[in-house]
């Protein structure tokens, strides 16, 4: 039998004991799916200490890469070649200017920071996602990541605890760029794949896979797991043996029962909201994803992964705007309206609720766009794109510089956090890797991930991160 990863630095390493909860996460996980009712033994054995609310992250992710000129670093002053055509907005904090394309952001602006100053060596979408996502620090494209991302090594290296909701849910998820895979557990196993959440929630009909037992594939699927009770009870009488599980039974029935519970179905269920909250997102799909990223950490669930993609986008349905895709400057103008108001509107909704200290969230793309414009001709006419052989103004792929948003999370916010040079093309203070992008996201998620690591399925040690440093700048100020 393959054993699945296991974490090889935990809290009693060295000690000559052994932590029950891991002995229970490496013999469940060598049960490849059969995994989830053990976790809810493992959340009851992990969490006798403390019911205060744990840090949360909710991640935007915005596939294709947004360009960093027009949005968070406008470089007004660059030459004509390099210039677009929108202007700094002035911002509620003095001298902080965004593009003018984001009013509703340039109003809250003491509610969030920017990071001007990432950079990376993955130039195509899958090698800069999995730069980003999972510190996969290798320049090329690969089909698939070889490390887990760091939303599923969140979800394995905390804690569980009992009659809560998934920790790590994705709405809209974070885990492909056309036939490539940019995010996912891989040796971690499948046991650690998040909740997923498909579809429009704008929509009347949407529905959650899962919350409802008349959907008869969720139900299939619940009959599936249920017809391996049989392993599951051998698997229980062993562990019962040991003196190391009570009433296993009674965690499988509440593994099954998971995703039909009253506190899964009203975590989900966005019309339980007043309408002006729905109408304060924007009655759109990226709104909604919003909407439900903050019910879904208000509820409990510790790590919400949301893509903005599709439609909202443009004629490609991404923020990959080639002049071959997109004319670059009708791309955002046309989608800067439903990311405006979605994105202000999930900050302030977080300090509205008093999650603000809890709750960081981050806004992000694989990496920003060309500064030099250029010009190509179009591959078809759409939203956003001129007819096909039209020549149209266009950004490409830009890892040397990238914008990211933070937001909440009880670090100082209304600063902005490194600069580019005058073009736009490269940092020139505090320059920032995806490696020190994971390291604040584990710090806020009070993960000690230093000398940390996990076998793989090889029986190797993988260090959670081998590099990065935490961005002191976005550390909490209230501890």
């Amino acid at each position: 039998m393959q054993s699945n990863p296991k974490d090889c630095s935990g809290p009693t390493a060295g000690t000559g004991r052994t932590n029950r909860r891991e002995v229970l996460r490496a013999a469940l996980t060598g049960f490849s799916g059969l995994t989830l009712p053990g976790l809810y033994r493992l959340r009851e054995l992990a969490s006798s200490t403390t019911n205060q609310p744990r840090t949360a992250i909710i991640l935007v992710w915005l596939r294709g890469g947004a360009s960093h000129l027009e949005t968070f670093d406008p470089k007004p002053l660059a030459p004509a070649e390099y210039r677009g055509p929108y202007q700094p907005i002035a911002t509620n904090v003095p001298g902080i200017d965004i593009c003018e394309l984001l009013p509703r952001l340039s109003k809250i602006a003491d509610k969030y920071a920017i990071l001007r100053s990432v950079a990376h060596s993955g130039g195509g979408h899958p090698a800069g996602s999995l730069q980003v996502l999972s510190g996969d620090t290798a320049p090329g494209d690969k089909p698939r990541p070889i490390f887990p991302d760091w939303m599923t090594v969140a979800s394995y290296l905390r804690p569980d605890r009992p009659g809560q909701l998934p920790k790590y849910v994705a709405v809209n998820p974070v885990d492909r760029y056309d036939n490539f895979q940019i995010a996912g557990p891989t040796f971690l196993g499948p046991s650690y794949e998040p909740f997923k959440v498909t579809g429009n929630p704008d929509e009347p009909k949407f529905e959650v896979l899962g919350a409802n037992l008349n959907d008869e594939k969720m139900t299939n699927r619940l009959i599936q797991k249920d017809a391996l009770r049989n392993r599951l009870d051998k698997l229980g009488r062993s562990i019962n043996q040991a003196g190391e599980m009570n009433a296993f039974d009674a965690y499988q029935a509440q593994a099954l029962n998971l995703l039909v519970s009253p506190q899964a179905r009203e975590a989900f269920d966005l019309s339980r909201e007043p309408d002006e909250i729905r109408e304060s997102y924007g009655r759109h799909q990226w709104g909604q994803q919003c909407l439900m990223a903050r019910r879904l950490v208000e509820a409990g669930v510790e790590i919400v992964s949301t893509e903005f993609d599709g439609p909202l986008c443009g004629r490609v349905n991404n923020w990959d705007d080639h002049a071959v895709n997109h004319h670059v400057f009708d791309a955002i103008k046309f989608r800067a309206p439903f990311f405006d108001q979605a994105v202000s509107a999930l900050i302030e909704d977080v300090y509205a609720r008093g999650l603000d200290q809890q709750v960081l969230v981050v806004v992000t793309g694989e990496f920003g766009r060309t500064p030099r414009i250029s010009h190509v001709a179009s591959s078809g006419k759409g939203e956003a794109s001129a007819a096909k052989g039209v020549v149209q103004p266009g950004r490409d792929h830009w890892p040397r510089a990238n914008s990211m948003l933070f937001a909440g999370g009880g670090i100082r916010t209304g600063q902005v956090i490194g600069a580019t040079d005058s073009l736009g093309e490269d940092p020139i203070s505090r320059r920032v890797s995806p490696r020190d992008f994971l390291a604040t996201i584990y710090r806020h998620l009070e993960l000690e991930h230093a000398g940390r690591a996990i076998f793989d399925r090889t029986g190797q040690t993988t260090p959670i991160l081998s590099s990065g440093k935490p961005i002191p700048e976005l550390a909490r100020t209230i501890l």
